[in-house]
């Protein structure tokens, strides 16, 4: 919605004129922010080297995508369990690893796109392996990344104090 001074777009949720709002916004969480974007650089890179390590083309079953989406959610689902669950961390490690790594990392909207690429390449069944096959391997590949973990966690020797 454009500001009706400037006509510039503004968010409608904020209203820099409320004294309150502005506090809110000095407040925002610039040190999150930036682990953010710093692992979001890093997994991009990672994902860029990967797919361009892999070439392919419309119609052939996006291998390297695919690859990249199902091994970063069974890294997900390990590290959340770590995390959360076995080591204490700083509150930076969780948006820096989870939201800016591998959010850089996985792509789903390239999974969509190379969905689309495969049917307009008269590929449609590829196109519907890839979708659905995507879809089933990520979701598998987190449960298996938290099962696994949980076992290897629980298998570990305890020290002794």
């Amino acid at each position: 919605m454009p500001d009706a001074v400037t006509g510039r777009p503004v968010d409608p949720d904020v209203d820099l004129s409320v004294p309150r709002q502005r506090f809110e916004l000095r407040r925002a969480p610039w040190a999150t922010l930036g682990a953010i974007a710093a692992g979001g650089i890093l997994g991009a890179l990672a994902r860029y080297g990967l797919t361009e390590a892999m070439p392919y083309r419309p119609g052939e079953f996006p291998w390297p995508v695919f690859l990249i989406n199902v091994s970063g959610c069974l890294v997900i689902g390990a590290l959340m369990v770590l995390i959360t669950e076995t080591w204490r961390v700083h509150r930076l490690v969780r948006p820096f690893l989870g939201v800016g790594v591998l959010g850089g990392y996985t792509t789903f909207s390239t999974h969509i796109v190379d969905f689309q690429r495969a049917v307009s390449a008269g590929a449609p069944a590829v196109g519907l392996l890839y979708l659905g096959g995507t879809l089933a391997a990520a979701l598998a590949a987190v449960f298996a990344g938290v099962r696994l973990t949980r076992l290897a966690v629980r298998a570990r020797p305890r020290e002794r104090s």
